[in-house]
This record gives structure tokens, C-alpha cells and sequence, in this order.
């Protein structure tokens, strides 16, 4: 299944967001969107997902979700969202409800996601006693569950310290190694868009038009061989985004 976002445009009031936004993602391709504080990504993100319908433009499911999709799209956010009184195989059990599953069905997939997420030893802890990196583990357990045709990723990691953010950004890379799931992922960070991007997208200033759309061509589980490579776009990323996140800086202090 593929999106097709077509001349999409955004407003809160008065307040325009999002200005013409034309943007396809592919099957199996990981797309990072950037841009300075305020542009509009995590509402775009919001877009796709049918959390939210555009002011102007569509947003188009293209294909149908394979058979076994229990939900076609699918959101991981940045504070995990887990429940504090039930433990991390009934966090992930939650979304499993109403599809029509047997227990032994629900038994058998949430086994399958905690092995996938290094989880199984953790599978009757209560969030409390786990890290922030093992806690965003569950999320994306939860998230891989339903067997979604895309996941919608908003700044997942930024929450995180930098060496959990590491230890989880290879753990996303190797799944996508094993299962090419299709992503649409937000971030400010510019090093995890060149470490996961198969596509980046650049937005601009309020109200966020696509400045540029950079394809990287190096497979993931490549790029730590790369590094001079990736640095050089990550810089490029930044020239291209200063004097806009300068910008940005400066209308959220005249608020």
C-alpha cells in the first residue's frame, strides 16, 4: 500500500501550517521528514494517519493492505503511551482486542513481536520497571502487532538519551532489514534521517512547504560504513535548514 498526498494545505483558523504539500510513499521505503520548530511536520504526520483532514488537498490510500493487516496504519509516538498498571504483554494484548482472535492467535503474535523487540525476558513488567529505551521497545511491539502496511513514527527516539537513541536506531534498521516495512518517520535530528531515511523531505518555515526531497541510495545496514558520506548530507541538511530554523526561533519568541 502506498500514500499519495496531493496538493495538501492546512489551517488551524487563521493560522496556515501546511502550504501545497504533493508527496508519494512508497511500499517498503522509509521517509524522514524535517524542517525547524513549528512547520508542520507532526500535523502532516497527523494527516496521513486520518487523525486530522486537510483544509485543502487529499491524502490517498494507493493498494490495499496485505491480508494480514489487523490495522493498515499505525502511529509510535515519542512518550510511548503504555499503560502503568498492566505489564508489557498486556500493553501490547490492548490493541489485539476486537479482531476477532483467538487467545492462542493473540499468544502466538505478541510472543513473535517481544522476540523481534529483545522483550521476552520482559513480557510480565510493569512499565515502571523498565528504561525509556526498553519502554519504546514496547511501543513499537505494540506497533508491529497489527501488522501495519505503514507506521507512522513521530520523533519516536527524541525522548531518549543518546546511547539508548543509538542502541534503538540499529534496532529499527535491522528490522526493517528482516521484514522492509514502509515508514513515514519525523524528527528533528538530522543524524537519525540520514541513518534511516530511504527519502528525506524538507519542509520549510510556517506555513511548511517541501523545500527539497533527498533520496539516499546507500542500504541501510551499509551506512555505519559510510559515515564520512552521511556526514556530509546531514551537513548539507543543515545549510539547507538554518536560516529557516533561525526564523522559526525568532517568531515563537515574538509569541
Amino acid at each position: 500500500m502506498e500514500l499519495h498526498v496531493e496538493n495538501i494545505s492546512h489551517s488551524y483558523e487563521k493560522l496556515d501550517v501546511l502550504k501545497n504539500i504533493n508527496l508519494i510513499i512508497k511500499e517498503k521505503e522509509i521517509v524522514c521528514i524535517v524542517g525547524p520548530s513549528g512547520c508542520g511536520k507532526s500535523t502532516l504526520l497527523r494527516l496521513l494517519g486520518g487523525l486530522e483532514k486537510a483544509t485543502k488537498g487529499s491524502v490517498m490510500q494507493i493498494g490495499e493492505p496485505s491480508l494480514s493487516s489487523l490495522n493498515p496504519l499505525t502511529y509510535i509516538f515519542q512518550d510511548f503511551a503504555l499503560l502503568p498498571w498492566k505489564n508489557v504483554y498486556d500493553n501490547i494484548a490492548l490493541v489485539l482486542e476486537n479482531h476477532n482472535l483467538s487467545k492462542n492467535e493473540i499468544d502466538d503474535i505478541i510472543k513473535d513481536v517481544l522476540k523481534r523487540t529483545k522483550l521476552s525476558d520482559f513480557e510480565k513488567a510493569l512499565p515502571k520497571k523498565l528504561s525509556g529505551g526498553m519502554k519504546q521497545r514496547v511501543a513499537i511491539a505494540r506497533a508491529l502487532s497489527v501488522k501495519p502496511s505503514i507506521l507512522l513514527m513521530d520523533e519516536p527516539l527524541s525522548a531518549l538519551d543518546s546511547q539508548t537513541r543509538e542502541l534503538l536506531l540499529e534496532d529499527l534498521i535491522s528490522l526493517w532489514e528482516k521484514e522492509n516495512f514502509t515508514a513515514v518517520y519525523v524528527t528533528h535530528n538530522l543524524n537519525e534521517a540520514v541513518r534511516l531515511g530511504h527519502k528525506i523531505v524538507v519542509l520549510g518555515n510556517r506555513p511548511g512547504k517541501i523545500q527539497q526531497i533527498i533520496d539516499i541510495n546507500i542500504p541501510l545496514h551499509e551506512r555505519k560504513n559510510h559515515i564520512v558520506e552521511l556526514e556530509k548530507k546531514q551537513k548539507n541538511l543543515w545549510d539547507m535548514m538554518k536560516e529557516e530554523a533561525l526564523n522559526a526561533d525568532k517568531e515563537m519568541l515574538n509569541v
